[in-house]
């Protein structure tokens, strides 16, 4: 499987939501997930455990959500990908309760590959975009709780 097939997969499969179990065939036992925040960089592990775990979580709070992978490049061990997720905010994120709003969620992410299995990734997600989605939602729905 080439570098391109995992991330591909790794998308199709896992994170759109679909077969997050599938992360255990695209994923190293340990990953290494650098995530930006608010000009923050923290690099937590990840295992593919967590990472199914985590998908079911979106899932929990989005609904059945829809990916769109809007830029997709391959160099040599790594994967840029951009995409747009869309979802109904049917749980509680971030101190917001369920709205039933929709909201979009705007990232992109480079994955390091290596023996066919993500081994690194470095992801943006913008999450300020999320939060103003989610304050004027509840402005309109009255409350967040």
């Amino acid at each position: 499987m080439t570098v391109e097939d995992v991330v591909r997969q790794f998308f199709e499969k896992v994170r759109s939501g679909r077969d997050p179990d599938a992360v255990h065939n695209l994923m190293a036992e340990r990953v290494l997930a650098h995530q930006l925040t608010s000009e923050n960089e923290v690099a937590v592990e990840r295992s593919p455990a967590n990472y199914a775990d985590h998908v079911r979580e979106m899932i929990g709070i989005y609904g059945s959500f829809s990916l769109t992978i809007t830029e997709f490049l391959v160099q040599d061990d790594r994967v840029y990908v951009r995409w747009k997720q869309s979802g109904v905010h049917i749980g509680e994120v971030g101190g917001f309760g369920p709205t039933n709003k929709p909201v979009v969620e705007i990232a992109s992410a480079v994955y390091r590959v290596e023996n066919e299995r993500i081994v690194e990734y470095w992801i943006q997600i913008d999450r300020e975009g999320i939060r103003i989605q989610l304050e004027r939602s509840k402005d309109s729905f009255g409350t967040s709780t």
